[in-house]
């Protein structure tokens, strides 16, 4: 089988982050196109060996995007074309059947109650999205919880298929060792009690929740931000208006792994021109990647109230820590001794301060993966998804 994964944008990511990892475990050929925005992930494809090409979208609007991304599927012979973001949906579900491909997946990876990938839900927006799903044979949605929000939408409920987010849990098994050399790199103090927050900087994760928190607690508490985003700045300023800004460390975005410098790397190559656009330069093997930070911390806090599935969360148990959380639907579809170090917080800043104060007075527990870690493996991800794709390309529809 070959197969052809269309992404609105690869750089770090929850969902490109992903769509890398399955890459890797699926046992199919895969290619990848971005609709945009050919970043560190992007690299990360190419120096494990996956073709990856930039389309070269301008904008939400782009008239020549749509034939352009025909021709590479009707050129490239795939079996299937696998959809991945709401823009790449639309696009690349219009795309696969002007191509003839008629076995089209798409993941909804980002769909909230009342947003979407970070923005607003629209009468339009949603009118939008529900013509183009009729178009492909079946939606993945990341969590039950997504599920239930797509059959709210107006999806048919025998097209949803449910495939949790994995990861690989062997990366964020802890490592004293790599902890102290990790912690040394960020010039941690020794007695630091080390918060952790993994995700993009954007106004609906509510960072500055902890960054006002983070007022309220002793001066050994530190807060890592692990991201970038259009909120970095403003932050940042909120840290120095409480008088934190001495232990806030903004680390930007990480990967999870860093790109393997000995594997074959091949640059994005772009639909748009004769040349290519993709770098092969990136992460080498000493940057602080996603497990490495991980490591460093001694509790991680999700303060989002919308999440599609939570997977810093799931990494974070991966790696023995405890967790704070607002809304993670991978937990909460668990029963609760699946993840006994992950408890929900309720409220804004005030409970934060006394759940971080009593997780600090309670000290460091065993740092072993829980089974909620291993339930979401990455390798029982990529099997279900297998048993969809064969049903598409054998014509076996619900619809």
């Amino acid at each position: 089988m070959k197969a052809l994964h269309v992404i609105t944008g690869l750089g770090v990511g929850g969902a490109e982050q992903q769509l890398r990892l399955l890459v890797r475990n699926l046992p199919v050929d895969c290619d990848v196109v971005t609709l945009t925005n050919p970043g560190a992930v992007a690299e990360g494809l190419t120096a494990d060996g996956v073709r990856v090409t930039h389309l070269g979208m301008r904008g939400n609007r782009d008239p020549v995007a749509l034939p352009r991304l025909v021709r590479l599927i009707r050129a490239g012979r795939y079996d299937l074309v696998h959809t991945h973001l709401y823009r790449a949906c639309v696009y690349g579900r219009v795309a696969a059947r002007l191509a003839g491909v008629r076995a089209v997946v798409a993941t909804e990876h980002s769909l909230g109650d009342s947003q979407v990938e970070g923005r607003r839900l629209t009468p339009g927006v949603r009118a939008l999205y529900l013509a183009s799903e009729r178009l492909g044979r079946a939606t993945v949605a990341v969590s039950p919880t997504v599920a239930e929000r797509l059959r709210r939408w107006g999806v048919p409920g025998p097209r949803i298929e449910v495939v949790p987010n994995g990861i690989d849990v062997a990366r964020f098994r802890f490592d004293p060792a790599r902890r102290e050399r990790t912690r040394r790199r960020l010039g941690l103090p020794q007695d630091a009690y080390v918060v952790g927050a993994v995700g993009r900087l954007t106004a609906g994760k509510r960072f500055e929740v902890l960054v006002r928190a983070l007022a309220e607690l002793p001066d050994t508490v530190w807060l890592l931000l692990v991201g970038g985003g259009p909120e970095e700045n403003v932050l940042r300023r909120a840290a120095q208006r409480v008088g934190v800004a001495d232990r806030v460390l903004f680390t930007g975005e990480r990967p999870n792994e860093p790109n393997r410098p000995n594997a074959p790397t091949q640059p994005a190559a772009s639909s748009g021109s004769t040349g290519s656009t993709g770098s092969t330069t990136g992460p080498t093997s000493t940057d602080l990647d996603l497990p490495a930070l991980t490591s460093a911390m001694d509790i991680l806090a999700s303060p989002s109230a919308e999440e599609a599935f939570g997977l810093a969360v799931v990494e974070a148990l991966a790696a023995g820590l405890p967790v704070l959380y607002v809304s993670c639907p991978a937990v909460d579809d668990l029963p609760s001794a699946a993840a006994p170090a992950a408890r929900r917080v309720q409220g804004g800043v005030d409970s934060f301060v006394r759940a971080l104060r009593q997780a600090h007075a309670q000290g460091p527990g065993p740092r072993s993966a829980p089974d909620a870690a291993h339930h979401y493996s990455i390798a029982r991800s990529a099997d279900r998804l297998m048993d969809i794709y064969t049903a598409a390309t054998l014509g076996v529809s619900s619809a």
